[in-house]
C-alpha cells in the first residue's frame, strides 16, 4: 500500500488495520518513497521484562515489593 504523507496524518486508522493485516506500507512525501511501515511480529512467548531482574530469585515479586512499602517505625 502506498500512502501520502497527508494520509498518515488523517487516515492513521485505516493503517494500522491494514499493518494488523500483514501489509507494508510505503509512505510517500511530495510523490517520493520516504518510509516504510511494516507491522512487528508478535512475541510467541509474552515475558515481562521489567521483571526479568526477579526471573532467579525463589521469593515472589509481590512479597518483596509490599515489605519495601511497609514504611519504617522509628522507636525514639
Amino acid at each position: 500500500m502506498i500512502v501520502t504523507a497527508k494520509d498518515l496524518r488523517f487516515k492513521i486508522s485505516e493503517l494500522f488495520n491494514a499493518l494488523s493485516k500483514k501489509e507494508e506500507i510505503i509512505i510517500t512525501y511530495r510523490g517520493k518513497a520516504k518510509a516504510k511501515l511494516v507491522g512487528l511480529e508478535e512475541p510467541s512467548e509474552k515475558e515481562d521484562v521489567a521483571f526479568g531482574i526477579w526471573r532467579d530469585k525463589e521469593e515472589d515479586v509481590n512479597t518483596i515489593v509490599r515489605e519495601m512499602r511497609k514504611g519504617r517505625s522509628f522507636d525514639l
